[in-house]
């Protein structure tokens, strides 16, 4: 028996028609090898049965793909102007200060001169000193080791993205929104 069942965002995706569903998939993962992967596994039962469809599409995603995948994201601390998902992913940078910000710029620099592509890692739930010192860690792998180590935090990204995706309200409001002012002509 499956730990997670059906819910209605895994249905709702499960009756998206393709290209919808293949833009939803986008948003999760930049890897077009990725997306097709999921979309021919549709309909799914699980959420579950998701995020195994996940594992095993990034698991075996070309070098190429790979690289395209990474290339989808934001370096850490620097998420682009209006990015709600990596901003989210990367609030522990939020507070961090300015010294630890320009380290993290420093060490996110030296990383894409070594390795060619942005750092990659599972930011939820981290700090900015857990992230600097993940940085700081991986800059001494070799060029395969830190494939491979990529590789396995695009896939803990794509599970949390599609946990957000099937199992969020997409109707609910954002909590984090801001308020319209009353003074704001167009506030409703």
């Amino acid at each position: 028996m499956s730990s997670s069942p059906s819910t209605p965002g895994l249905a709702r995706f499960n009756d998206l028609e393709e290209r919808a569903a293949a833009t939803a998939l986008h948003e999760v993962c930049a890897s077009a090898e990725w997306g097709r992967g999921l979309l021919a596994g549709r309909p799914y039962a699980t959420v579950d049965g998701l995020l195994a469809a996940s594992d095993a599409a990034t698991a075996g995603l070309t070098a190429a793909e790979l690289a395209r995948a990474m290339a989808g994201h934001p370096p850490i601390g620097r998420p682009e102007q209006g990015d709600a998902v990596s901003a989210r992913e990367q609030h522990g940078m939020g507070d961090a200060t300015a010294e630890l910000k320009a380290e993290m710029l420093r060490l996110n620099l030296a990383y894409q001169e070594k390795f060619g592509h942005v750092f990659l890692v599972c930011a939820t739930g981290r700090t900015g000193e857990q992230l600097r010192e993940a940085l700081g860690r991986r800059l001494g792998n070799t060029p395969a080791e830190e494939r491979e180590i990529a590789r396995t935090e695009l896939g803990k990204i794509n599970r949390i993205r599609l946990t957000r995706l099937v199992t969020e309200d997409p109707t609910a409001e954002d909590p984090r929104a801001e308020a319209p002012r009353a003074e704001d002509p167009t506030a409703v």
